[in-house]
């Protein structure tokens, strides 16, 4: 979750007012920051995974699921007996959007030995038993990416009614606020979309309307890098991954009840988000606004941030050109003052009165105001000011999965892959507009096996100080399992690398055997051996006896589908298609 002011919280007109405040001082607090630090070197790897959780009761009685909107209880009994009464304690457990959410992290970053990928899936399993200790009777932890009947009739409970033309913070037709987490940070950023974008959200799934904001279910990575130079490579290595692993994770294909043609939920959310005026979105011509802007401030990054990645920036930046200047003039290069001033382009969106006057020698609050309401899918992070943490870069666009074991593999994957990057100097960079081609395959159904997507043929070139005659010889489109598994002539893959790479490394046989065990499955999922979360999905709705070819998910179906979901999450049944012969280690 991003930046959790306290405080009084304004509505949209007073915010407006210190708009230009919030950007002015927002840049003064980054440039102290970058000079304090930006010499700053050998900070060790560390690195960290989020993932949030859903609520959930399963009334057996009724044959129904609801979310169960306690999340700030459990939250508050939670760190109660957790990080309030030991700093060192194994989890730590953050608020989420929805008062059905809730995020669990590490208690402490990771480290960089290879022993610590045999970690993961223990501290993952410590937070699903930890928070389900908590939980009433017929309740349970849910790691579905997004609930099948959210916005339906009597999806919460106790059960909430939308408000629409009533007051409240969303107007929803479909979501009730009282879904809403009651930190005031969230009804105000779900109000102040609202009304900066003059009208409600619209969000289209291929033919359901929708009018609701973020609800879903995510996983992140976060890595600290050990100077600027390298936060900046990982951060443009890592994007042209982004689609890849999106479509590899994909576990979304339902809505509001209905069976749709996506798998994953990235544009929902974007659309979700997406506070742009009519001038902004280029429906009107600019008289009231200073943009126009191309994307909502959920989607994919529009900028690589190394030098290697310069000549691959071939999609349009809108930037804030006196910002960009100042950010030139004040000693930032080229690309990291573009970066910047591109997403300060965005008005501030949540804003608490006691936090408008800050000392920005000390203080970040109005930069991550911005920063941390650009939702792209990579996250570029300065260190805090005054804070022993270096630069980070953050991995936004999986999906989170049903078991602790396939959300370890994916993040295993990710950490693994930065780790060969930075070993072997690879360069996977193609054209920014390619990787957003990419972004819109991924996100469709089956993209897994049937997408085929723009990636790099010889990631090694840079390394021998090859060029290549034009980048159109550079990458070529290629399916998920030839980029995954590799296919002769095309691409070596990604796992017989890294297989490459942990069979030159020091690792325990213990250690060894759980990463290739997690490696397993992406390979499997990326050749189609297993399905994704989606498929599953798609499948179980497809074959239950209630199930009318009409795509509609009855109580019943998001029953015993949820139902089935917990078994498996909990190890108490056994998933082959989904999972396998691999072995889940809480369950040995």
């Amino acid at each position: 979750m991003g930046l959790l002011s306290q405080g009084s919280p304004l509505n949209w007109v007073e915010t407006k007012k210190y708009a230009d405040h919030v950007r002015k001082h927002g840049i003064l607090q980054f440039l102290n920051i970058y000079n304090k630090v930006k010499d700053r070197q050998k900070d060790v790897l560390k690195w960290g995974d989020e993932v949030e959780y859903m609520l959930v009761e399963l009334d057996d009685k009724n044959e129904k699921v609801r979310l169960v909107l306690n999340g700030s209880e459990v939250l508050e009994t939670l760190q109660g007996k957790g990080e309030k009464i030991n700093p060192n304690h194994p989890t730590l457990w953050r608020p989420e959007y929805s008062s059905y959410m809730i995020e669990g992290t590490p208690g402490q970053p990771y480290g960089g030995t290879m022993s610590e990928f045999n970690t993961v899936e223990d501290n993952m399993g410590k937070r699903r038993r930890e928070a389900s200790s908590v939980l009433g009777e017929n309740e349970t932890l849910c790691t579905v990416t997004s609930f099948p009947r959210l916005g339906c009739s009597g999806f919460t409970k106790p059960e909430c009614k939308p408000t629409p033309v009533e007051k409240g913070a969303s107007k929803s037709l479909f979501f009730p606020d009282e879904a809403i987490n009651r930190h005031p940070r969230f009804s105000t950023l779900t109000r102040n979309i609202r009304h900066r974008r003059g009208e409600k959200v619209v969000i289209n799934v291929p033919s359901e309307l929708l009018m609701i904001w973020k609800y879903f279910i995510t996983a992140c990575v976060t890595f600290q890098a050990c100077s600027i130079s390298e936060a900046r490579y990982l951060y443009d290595q890592l994007a042209t991954f982004c689609p890849i692993v999106m479509a590899l994770s994909a576990a979304s294909p339902f809505y509001r009840g209905y069976v749709s043609d996506i798998d994953c939920r990235w544009g929902v959310i974007s659309a979700s988000v997406d506070d742009r005026t009519r001038e902004e979105r280029g429906l009107e011509p600019l008289k009231n606004n200073k943009f126009r802007i191309h994307k909502s401030r959920y989607d994919s990054i529009d900028s690589y941030l190394s030098c290697c990645g310069e000549k691959y920036n071939d999609i349009e930046l809108t930037k804030d050109e006196e910002i960009y200047k100042q950010l030139l003039d004040a000693g930032i290069d080229k690309l990291l003052a573009q970066h910047i001033a591109h997403l300060f382009i965005r008005d501030p969106l949540s804003l608490f009165e006691e936090k408008i006057h800050l000392d920005d020698a000390n203080e970040s609050d109005h930069f991550e105001n911005l920063q941390s309401t650009n939702w792209q899918t990579m996250r570029f992070k300065p260190p805090p000011p005054n804070s022993d943490i270096g630069w980070r870069v953050e991995f936004r666009p999986m999906e989170v999965q049903l078991t602790d074991f396939e959300n370890s593999a994916y993040v295993v994957f990710i950490v693994l892959l930065t780790r060969v990057i930075l070993s072997y100097k690879l360069d996977f960079l193609i054209p920014l507009s390619k990787v957003d081609d990419n972004m819109k395959v991924a996100q469709k159904r089956n993209a897994v096996q049937e997408g085929l997507f723009y990636f790099r043929k010889d990631i090694f070139k840079a390394q021998n100080g090859v060029e290549s005659d034009g980048q159109h010889e550079e990458y070529a489109l290629m399916s998920i399992d030839t980029i995954i598994n590799g296919k002769e002539g095309v691409f070596q893959g990604l796992i017989p690398i890294l297989n490459c790479y942990l069979e030159n490394m020091e690792v325990d046989v213990d250690t060894r055997c759980t990463i290739l065990n997690y490696l397993k499955l992406i390979k499997k999922r990326a050749s189609g051996e297993l399905m994704t979360m989606a498929k599953w999905m798609r499948e179980f709705v497809a074959k239950h006896p209630q199930y009318k070819q009409d795509s509609v998910i009855t109580n019943k179906i998001n029953y015993d589908l949820l139902q089935k979901c917990d078994r498996i999450a909990k190890g108490e049944e056994g998933c082959p298609k989904l999972l396998g012969d691999t072995v889940k280690r809480g369950s040995e």
